[in-house]
């Protein structure tokens, strides 16, 4: 199992460097969204270290979302996603293959490019931190719960609208918390280990239903 796991993480990430332009686009897009905010709100140094957690989470959210819609288009397309479902493994387990790939790919870059866009919104070092920290356990939690959008729509007639609709009332839990764990560390008020343990909390939860709930919608997709 864990042979065809890595087996679909590897097919999916060379795919996708073959395809750069698609994995610089999320990256771009995060940078810009991330950049152009200060330029509109001001200069100001408190108002700015107290919008910035908030901004640069809502644009890690709206930049996982671009490459959702393209998580199983491709092999539904070409046919790979029926092949798939006939090799008999586990298919919760080739799904949770592709998430990965996609957090690899969507996700970590955002991760570890945040502290250099977090130093427009004068932040300290632990803010930094924490909002590392914070991006690492909340953006596989978009990508599992972007999957199960994905799968329900896939093959769908303006499916990326609907994505965004049923997706994005379940990314509020994980946005209000992650902000919330770099705000308190920035104005130092509060402690941020609960933050951390709801999203530990959540990342365990998406990681073990989410996948199955994915697979069952692909299922239904296909037939």
């Amino acid at each position: 199992m864990l042979k065809v796991f890595y087996c679909v993480l590897s097919r999916d990430i060379t795919l996708a460097l073959r395809r750069r332009t698609d994995v610089l686009t999320t990256l771009f897009f995060f940078i810009i969204v991330v950049s152009l905010f200060p330029l509109g709100v001001g200069s100001e140094r408190e108002q700015l270290r107290m919008l910035g957690p908030g901004v640069v989470w809502v644009a890690a959210l709206l930049a996982s979302m671009l490459a959702l819609e393209r998580l199983f288009a491709a092999d539904y397309d070409d046919g790979t996603l029926e092949q798939l479902l006939l090799t008999g493994q586990p298919l919760a387990l080739l799904v949770l293959g592709k998430v990965v790939a996609h957090w690899l790919l969507t996700g970590l870059p955002l991760v570890l490019i945040a502290p250099l866009v977090a130093m427009q919104y004068h932040l300290s070092g632990t803010a930094i931190w924490v909002m590392m920290a914070a991006l690492a356990l909340g953006t596989p939690v978009l990508s599992l719960i972007g999957a199960i959008g994905a799968a329900l729509t896939l093959g769908l007639r303006g499916g990326g609208i609907l994505l965004s609709l049923l997706i994005l009332p379940l990314y509020v839990p994980v946005l209000v918390y992650g902000a919330g764990a770099v705000s308190v560390s920035a104005i130092e008020i509060a402690d941020t280990q609960p933050y951390f343990y709801l999203l530990s909390a959540f990342l365990m939860g998406s990681a073990l239903l989410a996948p199955l709930a994915a697979a069952a919608a692909l299922r239904i997709s296909l037939e």
